[in-house]
């Protein structure tokens, strides 16, 4: 096997075209060199939802916006002497959503 990429959505096609022609899931996997278990998975998950493409945005949502964060930058280059927490302190002053000294730094 190799090491571990993502199947883009032109090659997850291509399993499942193979696999609805009536091959195996083995002589698949072996084929494209990919592990069985994760052929099987394309083919549970396409017979469910009739789709083969990647699910996206699986991870932390963002806790402030990209203007927020704008503003952090601005504020810090006013004055470049303040602090992580001081801006901080500043950010709940403004826009009301209170943020932790480790998102500023």
């Amino acid at each position: 096997m190799s090491s571990r990429r993502h199947i883009d959505d032109f090659m997850r096609g291509r399993i499942i075209g193979k696999i609805e022609e009536g091959r195996k899931i083995t002589d698949v996997a072996r084929e494209f060199d990919i592990a069985h278990s994760v052929v099987s998975r394309l083919w549970k998950s396409f017979k469910t939802t009739g789709m083969c493409s990647r699910r996206h945005g699986g991870g932390r949502v963002r806790s402030m916006m990209p203007a927020a964060d704008r503003y952090i930058v601005l504020s810090a280059k006013r004055n470049r002497r303040t602090t992580a927490q001081q801006v901080a302190n500043q950010f709940l002053a403004a826009p009301g959503k209170q943020i932790s000294r480790k998102t500023v730094a």
